[in-house]
C-alpha cells in the first residue's frame, strides 16, 4: 500500500502544491510520533510494521525530501546512487548509523543525522540486565524452571558470581558506557575502561574509573566485559579471538552496542572450550538472528535488540527526528547531523 501511496504522490504533483516537506517514513513509529509528524510535513507513513524491501526503499528516496529509516535499511552505496535529486536529509530513528555510507550521502549533497543520548539510560539499564542474568545464571534457572524439571533447592545448584568487588571493564566510555559506569558502582563494582581518549578527570573522579591506554591490558584483567562501542571498520572485530583468549577463564562478556564488534565465531567456540563463563548479547553480527552455536549453550542469554524498547525512548527518539527535520526546513544544521569523519579509534 505506501508503494501506490508514494507511486501516486510522485505522480500528482501534490509535492509541488505544499511548502512542506515529502518525508518517508520507512517503518512503524509510535502513534504520537506519526502523528505529530503528519501535522508538520508531507508525511508517507508505512502501515505494516514491516522492513521496506530494496526496492521499495529506493522507490522512497527517489522522491523523498526527508527520508526517515531504522537500523535495519540498509542505505549503501549502490543504494544511495539511485536517490532522487530532492533528497537532502536521511534523519536517521536511531543513535547507530552504520548502515548509512554517510561519506557517499555526504557525496551527493544528502545530509545524515541520528538520535544521540535519548538511549543511554535504557541500553544501559539492559547491560546491567544481562551482566544480572550471566552472573547469576537465571536464563539456567528459568529453562529448569519452564521445563517442569526443577527438584527443589540445593546448596550447590546454579551457584553464581556476586557483583560486588568484581572488576568492570567497558569498552566505549560515551555516553551509554558512562551510564553503565554509574550503574556498576551502585552494585560495588570496580570500573575500568577502554576509550579513544581518557575521560575529563571530573567524570573519572566521580566514576572511580580506571583508564587502561590499550585494550589487551584491560581485557586481561577484568571479571565483566561490557561493549559499548560504536561500529566503524576500526571497531570491526575488535574483539576478535586473540582478545577473547586473552580474558580469564571465570570472564563474562555482554553486548548492548553493534555485534560487528564481537567475532561471534570465536566467542562461541571460547564458551564451548571453557575459556570464557559466559556471555549476554543484545546485539548480533547477522543483524537479525545470533551464530546458531551461541544458541546451544545454557550459559548464553540472547535478546532481540531490545536495548532501547522503551516508549520512553521511541518518543524521544520521535521527538529528535522532528527537531532534526524542522530545523533543516528552516534553513539550519540539523542539531545531530553526523559528520563522515566522527570514526572510533582504538589502539591495539
Amino acid at each position: 500500500m505506501e508503494t501506490a501511496r508514494m507511486e501516486a504522490s510522485a505522480e500528482d504533483g501534490g509535492h509541488m502544491r505544499s511548502k512542506k516537506l515529502r518525508v518517508i517514513v520507512t517503518r512503524r513509529l509510535p502513534e504520537r510520533v506519526e502523528a505529530r509528524m503528519s501535522e508538520l510535513f508531507d508525511v508517507v507513513l508505512r502501515h505494516e510494521d514491516t522492513k521496506m524491501t530494496a526496492p521499495e526503499l529506493v522507490r522512497a528516496l527517489k522522491i523523498a525530501d526527508v527520508l526517515v529509516p531504522c537500523i535495519n535499511d540498509t542505505l549503501d552505496k549502490s543504494i544511495l546512487a539511485q536517490a532522487g535529486p530532492r533528497l537532502k536529509l536521511i534523519a536517521n530513528y536511531g543513535a547507530g548509523a552504520d548502515h548509512i555510507d554517510i561519506g557517499f550521502a555526504r557525496e551527493k549533497g544528502i545530509l545524515v543525522s541520528n538520535t544521540p543520548g535519548v538511549v543511554a539510560d535504557d541500553t544501559a539499564d539492559m547491560a546491567m540486565a544481562l551482566i544480572l542474568a550471566v552472573a547469576r545464571r537465571m536464563s539456567e534457572g528459568m529453562a529448569l524452571m519452564q521445563s517442569g524439571t526443577w527438584e527443589g533447592w540445593s546448596p550447590m545448584a546454579l551457584l553464581g558470581a556476586r557483583l560486588g568487588g568484581r572488576r568492570l571493564g567497558i569498552l566505549g566510555m560515551g555516553r551509554i558506557g558512562q551510564a553503565v559506569a554509574r550503574r556498576a558502582r551502585a552494585f560495588g563494582m570496580q570500573i575500568d575502561y577502554h576509550n579513544r581518549k581518557p575521560l575529563h578527570a571530573s567524570i573519572a573522579q566521580e566514576l572511580q574509573a580506571t583508564y587502561w591506554e590499550t585494550l589487551d591490558q584491560m581485557v586481561a584483567r577484568v571479571d565483566i566485559l561490557s561493549i559499548n562501542c560504536p561500529h566503524t571498520p576500526a571497531t570491526y572485530h575488535l574483539m576478535n579471538a586473540r582478545r577473547l583468549k586473552l580474558m580469564k577463564p571465570s570472564a563474562l562478556i555482554v553486548n548492548t552496542s553493534r555485534g560487528e564488534v564481537l567475532d561471534e565465531v570465536a566467542l562461541a567456540h571460547g564458551l564451548r572450550a571453557g575459556e570464557l563463563a559466559g556471555a549476554g548479547l543484545d546485539v548480533f553480527q547477522r543483524g537479525v538472528e545470533p551464530n546458531p552455536h551461541l544458541r546451544a549453550l545454557s550459559n548464553v542469554v540472547l535478546l532481540p535488540h531490545m536495548g532501547s524498547a522503551t516508549l520512553e525512548s521511541r518518543l524521544e527518539m520521535g521527538e529528535r527526528i522532528i527537531l532534526n527535520i524542522q530545523n533543516f526546513a528552516d534553513g539550519h544544521r540539523p542539531p545531530d547531523q553526523i559528520l563522515p569523519d566522527q570514526n572510533w579509534v582504538v589502539r591495539p
